[in-house]
């Protein structure tokens, strides 16, 4: 697996940041939600997957004392802006350039933001939860924030000019908007909740919503 956030977004990465708070609506509310579904399980090893800019790694670290986290990505600038980011929790951030397909080390959490959405197969989803699952430690945990989309078609079109309102009010024009979703649509794919839930359910896991807003989703599922 290979992924280019630059690429796939059109934005310069020093703009990740700014411009990710503009296409997804809440998303400050997103990630503290992921975060603090993690941190109450007091975690001693938390794997983030498609860790990104840090973002997500660097709001748990500030929110735990011991918690160690090892950030995961197949980008590898977006991984050396986390690098840079997160310098000051020293070993409690580990970096590595890895995908989704690699084997999971035993860990107690395990979290991801605005990452799931690459895996564009429901059965491929599946077996990634399913491998989740087996490397989580008991009551373990899997929080990831992400978006979710109705399945029916006539309420999904309706989720999409919600979402393109929302995008507008935070400062993209809508017509900018709907050429985002087509081209995100390329290596994106969103399912909708329900989906979402019975295959963390299938893969053997206890699975709920713990916050939504618009299209933003936290996923929340532990270990049985």
């Amino acid at each position: 697996m290979s992924h280019s956030v630059a690429r796939h977004l059109h934005i310069d990465l020093a703009a990740y940041d700014r411009t990710v708070r503009q296409f997804i609506p809440g998303y400050e509310e997103l990630i503290t939600h992921a975060v603090e579904t993690v941190a109450t399980s007091h975690p001693s090893l938390v794997l983030d997957l498609g860790a990104g800019t840090g973002a997500l790694a660097e709001r748990l670290l500030e929110r735990t004392t011991e918690t160690v986290v090892e950030l995961w990505d197949v980008d590898a600038a977006m991984l050396g802006i986390a690098r840079e980011r997160l310098t000051r929790f020293g070993q409690r951030a580990r970096f590595r350039v890895r995908s989704f397909d690699d084997s999971f080390p035993a860990a107690d959490a395990m979290m991801a933001s605005l990452a799931f959405h690459h895996v564009r197969d429901l059965g491929a989803k599946e077996h990634l939860y399913r491998r989740i699952a087996q490397a989580l430690r008991p009551a373990g945990v899997l929080a990831f924030a992400d978006v979710v989309l109705p399945a029916d078609p006539a309420d999904r079109e309706a989720a999409y000019r919600d979402w393109a309102a929302r995008m507008a009010g935070l400062g993209i024009p809508e017509e900018n908007a709907w050429r985002h979703f087509d081209e995100w649509s390329q290596e994106d794919r969103y399912f909708s909740l329900e989906e979402e839930t019975g295959a963390l359910t299938r893969a053997g896991l206890q699975a709920q919503c713990v916050w939504q807003h618009g299209p933003g989703c936290v996923l929340a599922a532990w270990k049985r």
